[in-house]
């Protein structure tokens, strides 16, 4: 029982840290389903991170308590969704190079928010929120099963919202007209038009929506891991949730399992560091274990996921 425990508690923890990889992941798969590569999955995260922060401050001190943290989501998502019309603006209606977008996207992202932090706060980080951290939710009965109940059903909010966005992720990409039309602008664009269906404006939707669930992604990362906003809040989690929408091969459940793996490999860097063995390992070593299993996990399997076929193919009505 006690073994379980603990596997339910790292698998709980796991948890944690896979959150604001789903919600980034799921978003990935909107924009990319849809024909627009988006490597500004970091940049989104990022903007919803900083939104996040400066959006709960000023809920606490308005005297929301606990529903600043609900505010402060909202406010993400928003910003995500504004922020993520850049990249659309720039790939889709100017037809640029998505790939280059979304490195400018994820420049400007760091050096705005971090700009606008010191402007607000005149520091390098925002203040530290108090009653906006959102807590941990027990859901009566099944949080008692063992192991079940320790590693799904105690968990923060934001997890139970991803999970519930990844169904409902799966249900519009593969249960509705909208979800069919999204993933044909990513593979016949042409034949979608012919129809009478706008493929820019199925494209412009599936890179808001992917801004807004990054947002999310960022946001989690505040209110329930940082408690602040800082210039290494995400800190290359954007890249690891695009790792994850690659290696569950642009499919919702596959990405879930991405993100999931990711999370266990963050986790296991506060695992590992229980062990007496472990004080020889240098620190640094340590938190590279996540980066160096994305690259790892990466190129032995990129090979074997076949994108959709138009992505980061610019749609031009006259070619068709």
């Amino acid at each position: 029982m006690e073994i379980l425990a603990q596997l339910g508690s790292i698998t709980n923890q796991s948890l944690v840290f896979a959150t604001a990889l789903i919600f980034t992941a799921m978003g990935g798969i909107f924009s990319e389903r849809s024909g627009v590569i988006n490597i500004g999955l970091e940049g989104l995260m990022i903007t919803g991170a900083f939104a996040a922060g400066v959006t709960a401050y000023y809920a606490e001190a308005a005297g929301l308590g606990g529903f600043s943290a609900y505010v402060a989501l909202l406010a993400a998502f928003l910003f995500g969704v504004i922020f993520s019309l850049i990249h659309a603006v720039a790939s889709i209606t100017f037809k640029a190079d998505q790939v280059v977008s979304g490195v400018v996207i994820n420049l400007l992202a760091l050096g705005g928010t971090v700009y606008a932090v010191k402007l607000i706060f005149d520091s390098a980080q925002t203040d530290t929120l108090n009653d906006a951290m959102l807590t941990k939710v027990s859901i009566p009965y099944l949080s008692d099963i063992p192991f079940i109940g320790t590693a799904l059903f105690k968990a923060y909010p934001t997890t139970y919202i991803a999970l519930i966005i990844v169904l409902i992720t799966f249900y519009l990409l593969y249960r509705t007209p909208f979800g069919l039309r999204l993933r044909a602008a990513g593979e016949h664009p042409s034949s979608v038009d012919t129809v009478g269906v706008n493929v820019f404006t199925l494209r412009y939707l599936g890179v808001m929506i992917s801004g807004g669930l990054a947002g999310l992604g960022g946001a989690t990362l505040v209110l329930t891991t940082t408690s602040s906003f800082a210039a290494n809040t995400v800190s290359g989690q954007g890249f690891i949730a695009l790792a994850a929408m690659i290696f569950g091969k642009w499919h919702p459940v596959g990405a879930l399992g991405a993100a999931f793996f990711f999370g266990i490999a963050q986790n296991m860097t506060n695992v590992v560091k229980l062990y007496e063995w472990s004080s020889g390992i240098p620190e640094e070593f340590m938190y590279m274990l996540p980066y160096v299993l994305t690259i790892l996990v990466l190129a032995g399997l990129v090979g074997k996921a076949y994108p959709p076929k138009a992505l980061g193919e610019p749609y031009d009505a006259g070619k068709r």
